[in-house]
């Protein structure tokens, strides 16, 4: 069986962990707490590679035709946690 890397799949975009530093900026220029960013859970295939836990704020690269690039933010979430509140 081969195995290979998502993080290496051209149509998966840049997924970077944000410092607490980092998160705190991002968080202080939109003036909005983390619990208001868009969720992706702890179970996506990218944040178990990339090793991100419940609580960080993960920041997406998007290669853009029109805009060269766009940046978006995520708050990891606890799949066990969210799931049971839907």
């Amino acid at each position: 069986m081969v195995k290979f890397s998502i993080l290496d799949h051209k149509l998966v975009p840049g997924h970077i962990i944000l410092s607490g530093d980092e998160a705190k900026k991002v968080l202080k220029a939109y003036h909005i707490e983390s619990s208001q960013l868009p969720k992706i859970l702890d179970k996506d295939p990218v944040i178990k590679a990339i090793g991100a836990k419940p609580g960080q704020i993960i920041k997406i690269v998007r290669k853009s035709g029109s805009a060269g690039e766009t940046i978006s933010y995520r708050l990891v979430v606890d799949s066990k946690v969210t799931l049971t509140k839907i």
